[in-house]
């Protein structure tokens, strides 16, 4: 896990591809890609201090995912490594976007997800108003989140 000096906001983590990441051509499956950036969000947040069961306990609150796409530019070598960032982009309302790209080691976009998440009131069944808030009590390095 490392940070870009040239920009705190973006989180970036190496995971290696595994052989039951692939299809039987010997490609990485869809659903591993976005394997790949979940995986990397939770790093993300973990490495900010935020604990999902703090946010549960102390707030009634849980993260949900609204939206997830991704685009494909080149595939992902098989039993290589991939580098996921994440960013985070907070406005006003009730959802926050993460952008994420996920490159091979030569450093070419391999593909790139967008997802819109919020925090859901776990009583209420509803989104809450500025997540961004409760993001922000929990996290110890919120920078990671872009807070």
């Amino acid at each position: 896990m490392t940070t870009d000096p040239g920009d705190p906001a973006t989180f970036r983590l190496t995971i290696a591809i595994r052989s039951d990441d692939l299809d039987v051509n010997g490609h990485v499956r869809g659903p591993a890609y976005l394997a790949y950036g979940d995986h990397a969000r939770w790093a993300c947040l973990v490495a900010a201090g935020v604990d999902p069961a703090r946010l549960r306990t102390h707030h009634g609150v849980g993260p949900v995912n609204l939206e997830t796409t991704i685009r494909y530019h080149r595939e992902l070598l098989p039993l290589g490594e991939v580098e996921v960032t994440c960013e985070f982009h907070w406005g006003d309302g009730k959802t926050s976007r993460v952008r994420q790209e996920l490159r091979n080691p030569d450093g070419l976009l391999a593909a790139e997800i967008r997802s819109t998440s919020g925090l859901l009131d776990l009583t209420r069944r509803r989104l809450v108003e500025d997540p961004a808030r409760y993001w922000r009590l929990e996290a110890t390095n919120p920078h990671l989140l872009n807070l």
